[in-house]
């Protein structure tokens, strides 16, 4: 069999444009009678669904309400009978005579006792105070002032010398100074500088004392 000539045969062909032509026909014909607008409004009618509702079973019944409790009564209390007291014999009272009545001394308050004040505490009297330049001092390094080459060359043989020295804390000797001398200015450079090397008591705090150099030829 060939195919290919079936294909192009045009008896066939022709078979089917007229199959078409007579469709677009039909077609033409419904919208000019007016036979396409009652399709369209047929199908534009509204549709109308029904909902069905399911059949449900009914609820079972309520349950019977539970019985009252039951009441349980207290038992009766026993009467208890409260045995004849017979009531007391009542005495009469006994008259008794009034009493006497005697002047009684009233009791003198007793002497209050007088607690003596203590003695008032013995304090005792302030150290007196310290003078200001003491006389005299004691010293562990004391070592007697030269007789000066200067006074055997003036034939001086004798001379006096009084000074006040300031003592440290520690009994170091820091001034000496000359309040009179004997003949004046003779024995005051080799007072000072002998004095100054004595080593004295300290007592903590600083004080004055005096001392009196005396100076004799015989001696040196």
């Amino acid at each position: 069999m060939d195919y290919a000539r079936q294909q192009r045969d045009p008896a066939r062909h022709a078979v089917g444009i007229a199959f078409v032509v007579i469709i677009h026909a039909l077609v033409i014909w419904a919208l000019l009678t007016g036979l396409g607008q009652k399709v369209i409004q047929i199908v534009k009618k509204p549709l109308t669904a029904q909902i069905v509702e399911e059949v449900r079973p009914p609820p079972p019944p309520p349950p019977p309400p539970p019985p009252p409790p039951k009441q349980v009564l207290p038992p009766p209390k026993p009467v208890i009978e409260q045995p004849y007291v017979p009531p007391p014999e009542v005495t009469p009272p006994v008259m008794l005579p009034p009493p006497v009545i005697a002047n009684v001394a009233p009791t003198p308050p007793p002497t209050p006792v007088v607690i003596a004040p203590p003695p008032p505490p013995v304090v005792a009297p302030p150290a007196p105070p310290k003078p200001a330049i003491r006389q005299g001092v004691s010293c562990t390094k004391r070592d007697a002032p030269q007789f000066p080459r200067e006074a055997i060359r003036a034939h001086i043989e004798k001379g006096r010398v009084d000074a006040v020295l300031t003592i440290d804390e520690k009994g170091n000797v820091a001034d000496v100074q000359i309040v009179q001398s004997s003949p004046p200015r003779v024995f005051d450079r080799v007072v000072r500088d002998t004095l100054a090397d004595w080593k004295c008591v300290g007592e903590g705090e600083k004080y004055k004392a005096s001392v009196e150099i005396n100076f004799t030829l015989k001696d040196e």
